[in-house]
This record gives C-alpha cells, structure tokens and sequence, in this order.
C-alpha cells in the first residue's frame, strides 16, 4: 500500500535572498502570514456573501431542491482544508514545506481565476462555483499544511513564539475579517468577492517561489497511500455526516435521526479508527501517532479543537443574532444586515490583532502555559457573559463581551501553536504542522453542524407556539399558521443568516400575504419576526453558549499541559 519516492535534492527554486541573512527569517514570517491569511479568509467570505451569490447566479438558496447547493457553498472549502492538510504535511515533510507551500499558492490563484467569472447559470453556475472551491480548498490546504512548518524552521527558539503568534492570529483574524471584505464587495458585485483573491494570488505566488529557501530537514520515504485514504475518507465522510444532521428528517426538526447521516457518522469515526491502528503498523507513516504520547502536542490539538469548534459557533450565532434581531429592530433592511453584521461584529477581529502578537512575545519569554489557560477561561467567562445579556442588547456591552472574547482567543492562539510545534522533531514538523491545521479547520466545519444543531433543538420548544400565535394575529389563517409554526427552524434560522426576511420566506408558498384580511405590511416590516423570535432565540441562545463554555473549559484542563520553554531540538521543558 505504499509507493518508494526518492526526493530530488532541490526542494526549491533558488532564492535571491540569501536565507542566512538576518532579515531572511522575517521575509518568511510576511510571506507565509499573507498566505495563511488569503486560506482563511477565502474559508469566510463566502458566508456573509451567500445572498448576493446565489442571486447573481439566480437560484434561491432557501429552495428544498438549492439546499445541498447552500451546504456544499458553506461547507466544501472547509472540508477540504480540514482533510488534506495532514497528508500535504507529510508530503513537505518527505519533498520540502517550501515546494509544497510554491505550488499551493499556485493551485489557490488558478482556482481564484477560475471563480472570477462563471461562465453558467442556475445550477451549473452552481456546480463551477463549488467545484472551484473544492480546488481553490485544495491549494489552501497546501497553504496551512505548510506555513508553521517554514516558521519553525526559521526561527529560532527564543523568537518562534512570536512568529507564530502573528501567523496564527492571521489566520483566526482573516475568518473574522472575511465576513466583512465579503459583506463590502458583495454590496458592489457578487463576482468581486472572488477578484480580490487574483492579484493577491498571483504576487503571493511569484513572491514565495522567488524568496524562499528550504530549510527544513527533510525525511525521505513512502507515501502511505492506506493512512492517506483512510484518513481522507473518514474524516470527510464524518463531516459530511454531521454537517448534514442540520437538515429535517421525518418528523424531526434535525437530521440526527437519519439512517445515513449516524451510518455516515459511525463510518467515518470507524475509518478514522482504523487510520490509527494502520499508522501504529506501517513502517513509514503519514502522521507518526505517537506523537500523540507528547502531553504538549496531543492536549495542546485538542485545546485548539475546543477553540475552534467554539469559535466557529460563535460567528454562526452572532450572524444570526444581529441578522435575524438586533439590526432589523434598528431599521436596517434584512437586505443590508450581512454587511451591517460584519461591520458590528469588529470589534472581535480587534481583540485578536491585539492579543495575538503580545501573546507569542510574552510565550517566548515565560512559556505558554499561563496564556493559554488564561485566554481559555477568558473566552469561558465571555460565552457565559453573552448568555446573561438582553437579547435586544445595548451595543457598547455587546462591543466589550466579543472583544473579551477575541483577546481570549488572541492571547490563546498564538502560544498553543508554539507549543503544538515546539513539541515534536524537526524532521516531523511539516506532518505535525498538519495535523495542527486539521484540528484547527476541522473544528470550523464541526460547528456548522453542531451549533446549528443545538440552536434548532433551543428553538424547537418555544418557536412553533410563537410563531402560530403571532401569525394568527395578524390575520394568518390558523391552519397555515399552524403549519407554517411546525416547519423545521432551521428555515427561519437560514433566512436569517441569509438576509432574507423569514417571515415573508416562510409564508410565500402558502400565498398566505396575498389573503384579504391578512396584515402583509406588519408581517413583513422590521420588527415583527425580531419581537416574535427574541424569547425563542434566547432559549437557543442559552443552549449553544452554554455548550460553548464547556468546550473552552474542556480546552482549559488539556491547555494545562501546556509546555514551558521552547527548545531548538523540538523539546520543551
């Protein structure tokens, strides 16, 4: 199952730029920042743009028949980063990071053009648009697999926290400010979100194959093609499953009940089994499981899970939050809430560009131990904070909790990837720097199903009631309103999340607006989906940050075993 490659000794193009000079090491850290920063924030600028997209190419993103459309939009990127960064790790492990990380950037602009005009419509306009990303996921995967690698490598110990710390809250705080470059450019052209990408791309890659040099040591081998595709399948299929558990199944407001998504489920935790079991057996594997035996590397991955996944969580549910209620209720247009939501949600890109730095130089100097537990039980006390306050919120509390919670992850982030780096063999960065990323994106694509999962089950209770008695009302017929209040959440929440008016969505099949007596302009103004939701979102509310609490007290426990000092050997101590 394994095929005998013997790399070439050039790993990379030469370099004008002589990496024994000083400087060498900080063309590394703006090079391999400005590419972990495009991945992620093309992994974020299709949220906030959906609307404009889907009606650029002129299909309805709320239609039973689009809705796999929708998820594979939301989801493929994510996807396809969480499962090929481990394998394109090994591979700049076996080849060279720098070679790897050259041809990613190349594979990521292609793809950008390639999205920059789509020559169909409807549902082939659908099916390029999602086929480029998986590609365009492809070359960002190559991306992330690779930048902390040639971080590490080129720099030493005493500053290595630091630059991993910049690249890293590049690559939280780009999720973060993908939301709002796609709100801005959605506004002015739905193509324009995938243009930004092109010139960026295009410097990135000439820039990265001119300018650097590999360093790394490099381990000659065999691909392991067994661990490749049982890692590949399984976790693609466990994702897949669980980000489809969102949907209605039967009578159902979820899909959890649903024979092929537990079959897709329990599939692919058995595939990821096996992965284990193959990669204790193989002489030359992809990702050397005992490196899981390292407290610092195993806790420290699975803290950044914990991040991730409550990060993640979090954007979903803010999106809703001031889309669905905050900002309707002050006059905006649901048309103009997505870019209106990314702009309010700033201040948490804020807190982590001010943290992330500050975190890695204060790791370099006294371990990342008291950092990363300290920016877990910050990011806690936020959730828990955000619980307490009115749905219907006075800004400036709102501002303060989410920028407490982007210094959380600021100062979290940055020391837990020094750790997680510092902690293995130089000869096995490049894997560990894999399996670092997967953790990191598959917790991204994790929460989509969970979150979304949890809010639905908060909302199932309280909704319907709500919303059958709101509708009869205002003149809704009590047959209609009875149906319509019993129709999975998960329309309402998408609608939301869209910027569409919900309301109006939910009662457009049943012409219910058209109906004499029926109060059209009420059920479609400003505030009476916001009123008739806040009690019910409230109750999901609850739910989903509760869970998100415990995940960043989860996180805290395993932060405690953090390493002290970063050693140029891959110890710490």
């Amino acid at each position: 199952m394994s095929t005998e490659i013997e790399p070439t000794v050039e790993a990379a193009p030469r370099s004008r730029i002589d990496h024994n000079h000083p400087g060498y090491k900080w063309i590394v850290l703006s090079n391999t920042t400005l590419g972990t920063l495009l991945a992620t924030v093309n992994a974020s600028i299709v949220l906030i743009s959906l609307p404009a997209i889907f009606r650029g190419i002129g299909l309805n993103p709320l239609s039973t028949s689009n809705i796999s459309y929708l998820l594979w939009m939301l989801m493929g990127y994510l996807v396809v980063t969480a499962v090929l960064v481990v394998p394109f790790g090994r591979l700049g492990d076996m080849f060279g990071r720098v070679r790897i990380y050259n041809i990613g950037f190349a594979v990521f602009t292609v793809a950008a053009i390639a999205l920059s005009f789509d020559p169909f419509h409807l549902d082939g306009g659908a099916i390029w648009l999602i086929a480029w990303r998986v590609i365009q996921g492809i070359g960002g995967s190559m991306l992330m697999a690779s930048s902390s690698a040639i971080l590490t490598d080129a720099f030493p110990a005493n500053q290595r926290g630091m630059a991993l710390g910049v690249n890293m809250v590049a690559a939280v705080a780009g999720s973060f400010l993908g939301l709002l470059i796609g709100g801005v450019l959605a506004e002015w052209h739905w193509q324009a979100i995938f243009w930004v990408g092109v010139p960026i791309g295009i410097v990135g890659t000439v820039w990265s194959m001119w300018s650097l040099k590999e360093l790394g040591v490099r381990t000659p081998g065999r691909i392991d093609w067994a661990g490749t595709l049982t890692f590949g399948v399984g976790l693609t299929v466990l994702l897949i499953g669980i980000t489809y558990g969102i949907q209605p199944y039967g009578q159902s407001t979820t899909g959890w009940t649903n024979p092929w998504v537990l079959g897709a489920i329990a599939g692919g935790l058995a595939l990821l089994v096996v992965f284990c079991l193959v990669e204790l057996r193989v002489a030359q594997p992809m990702v050397n499981i005992r490196l899981f035996r390292s407290a610092a590397f195993g806790m420290g991955n699975l803290a950044g899970l914990m991040s991730s996944m409550g990060r993640g969580g979090l954007q979903f549910m803010l999106i809703i939050w001031l889309q669905g209620i905050w900002l309707p209720l002050r006059g905006y247009d649901f048309e103009s809430t997505p870019l209106w939501a990314a702009i309010y949600m700033l201040p948490i890109t804020v807190g982590f560009l001010l943290a992330g730095p500050i975190a890695g130089w204060l790791s370099d100097r006294y371990g990342a131990r008291p950092l990363t537990v300290g920016g877990m039980a910050l990011m806690a006390l936020s959730f828990i904070a955000l619980v307490m306050i009115p749905v219907d919120f006075e800004y400036w509390v709102f501002a303060l909790l989410i920028f407490l919670n982007g210094v959380g992850g600021g100062i979290f982030t940055a020391p837990n990837t020094a750790a997680i780096m510092s902690s293995v063999p130089a000869s096995e960065r490049g894997a560990a720097s894999g399996v670092r990323a997967t953790f990191f994106n598959a917790g991204s694509s994790l929460s989509i199903g969970i979150f979304f999962s949890l809010m639905v089950v908060g909302l199932a209770n309280t909704l319907p009631a709500a919303l059958s008695n709101g509708l009869q009302e205002q003149g809704v017929s009590a047959s209609v309103a009875h149906e319509v209040a019993n129709m999975p959440p998960v329309g309402s929440l998408f609608a939301a999340f869209l910027g569409y008016n919900p309301v109006a969505e939910l009662l457009e099949p049943f012409h219910a607006l058209q109906q004499p007596g029926v109060n059209a302009e009420v059920l479609t103004g400003q505030t009476f989906f916001p009123h008739l939701i806040i009690e019910p979102f409230h109750a999901g509310l609850v739910v989903v940050f509760v869970a998100a609490a415990v995940m960043m007290l989860i996180g805290l426990i395993a932060s405690l075993f953090s390493a002290g000092r970063y050693a140029e050997d891959g110890s710490v101590s």
